[in-house]
């Protein structure tokens, strides 16, 4: 019990500490970018706004303050449960990430699942068949796909299956003019596809690369040899000693890709015009709107950090001993 209280206490300094750094930095970076907050709110209606209610809107919104106080009073709104409102939207901040955090969220869980999946069949294919033509075809597609960026990727889908096909939609997350109860989950779909397929090819050549080496690295141990010299089939090398010995390290590579998939994220949902987080990251960056940025960047910490815990949990469940390990 003891021990176990030590461990939430140590992962929630390691919570406090990461959201406390990660919000001064991002602060830090919009508040001394050369964008001004109060032209980005007042937009095209420039010209018509006098000095006089230029300084009003800057007070009102407390940018006139001096830059540590007005992190200390984002800060001391967020310990009372309040992250303040939007400049971009002007609407509370907590508002719009939860309008927007849904639509992210099922774009990067079907990336994250099919990538994982894909890319752990790969890897062990190519593991079983070292030197064979599969494991060739395999390593020629992770590597190029490894230098592939996001958006040259999300271009060329978005011209073939859109443009010449004209099979998928162009972007956006449903038809245009549909109120939200009329969209279908099957217009959903069609609109999430090709974002998440993007994600998706992306993510497979990390996992598919390291299962591969992984699987490689244990068929050729010793207990192996052993195993089978007593006789052992392939498939029971492979389903008793391979895969829970492979499975470890790809949790632990696929359940840190987290933060990587949110920042292709931001990229991906910006080219097909997807109404998530990312294009709330990238408005609000432009846009000089410093509690909408830190809203996300807190909200985007503790995803990752999340999905960082889960990993240790599925520790213990693929791995009894690493329970021991983790209570230390």
């Amino acid at each position: 019990m003891i021990k176990a209280l030590i461990y939430t206490t140590k992962k929630t300094a390691k919570l406090a500490t990461l959201m406390i750094a990660m919000c001064l930095l991002s602060f830090l970076l919009v508040s001394h970018s050369p964008i001004d907050p109060v032209q980005s709110y007042v937009g095209a209606d420039s010209i018509s706004v006098s000095a006089e209610q230029r300084d009003n809107i800057a007070a009102y919104w407390g940018l006139d303050q001096p830059k540590h106080v007005q992190f200390l009073n984002w800060a001391i709104s967020v310990i009372h449960g309040e992250l303040g409102t939007s400049l971009v939207y002007r609407s509370p901040v907590a508002d719009v990430i939860s309008d927007r955090f849904f639509m992210s969220f099922c774009l990067m869980m079907i990336a994250w699942v099919s990538s994982g999946l894909l890319g752990f069949f790969l890897g062990i294919l190519a593991g079983i068949y070292k030197g064979k033509w599969i494991d060739k075809a395999v390593k020629a597609y992770c590597f190029v796909l490894a230098s592939t960026p996001a958006f040259w990727l999300g271009l060329i889908l978005l011209m073939l299956f859109s443009v010449w096909l004209g099979w998928l939609p162009v972007g956006l997350g449903a038809p245009a003019g549909k109120l939200a109860e009329e969209v279908t989950i099957a217009e959903r779909l069609q609109h999430i596809l090709l974002p998440a397929l993007t994600l998706s090819i992306l993510g497979i050549s990390n996992v598919a690369m390291h299962t591969r080496q992984k699987l490689i690295e244990v068929l050729n141990s010793d207990f192996i040899r052993f195993a089978i010299a007593n006789g052992a089939t392939p498939f029971t090398l492979l389903w008793r000693h391979g895969l829970r010995n492979v499975m470890l390290p790809f949790v632990s590579l696929h359940f840190a890709s987290f933060g990587e998939l949110f920042g292709g994220t931001l990229i991906v949902e910006q080219i097909f015009s997807y109404p998530g987080l990312g294009q709330a990251v990238i408005r609000a960056g432009l846009g000089g709107d410093v509690p909408l940025l830190l809203g996300i960047v807190m909200f985007s910490g503790l995803f990752v950090f999340a999905g960082n815990l889960l990993a240790d949990l599925v520790y213990t469940w693929i791995d009894p001993r690493m329970r021991k390990a983790e209570l230390r």
